[in-house]
């Protein structure tokens, strides 16, 4: 109950102070935003930690997959892997970064 009425009162506060400060300010935050999201650098960072993350991954699932050996029934395991297949996403994620 305490996390919603915080979230309710975020949103409000946040309602009202975009109100105030209208749409010239939130012209001018987009931009900024856009400009961001184009910098060389942070789309370099933001590649650098995407590829970490599925290097992490993929050590993950093969400690898991160690120690979880045969335990895990074979309709799951099959589950997964056509969910894979099926997912047609081949070679790059959600972001158009390539899984290299």
């Amino acid at each position: 109950m305490r996390y919603r009425l915080t979230f309710i009162a975020g949103v409000a506060l946040g309602y009202v102070l975009g109100t105030r400060a209208g749409r010239e300010r939130y012209e001018q935050l987009k931009k900024a935003a856009q400009q961001l999201a184009e910098n060389p650098a942070v789309r370099n960072a933001a590649e650098s930690a995407a590829h970490g993350g599925r290097d992490f991954a993929g050590k993950a699932y093969h400690s898991v997959s160690e120690k979880v050996g045969d335990r895990v029934p074979v309709s799951v395991s099959e589950r997964v892997r056509s969910l894979r297949d099926r997912s047609g996403r081949n070679g790059s994620d959600d972001w158009g970064t390539t899984n290299t």
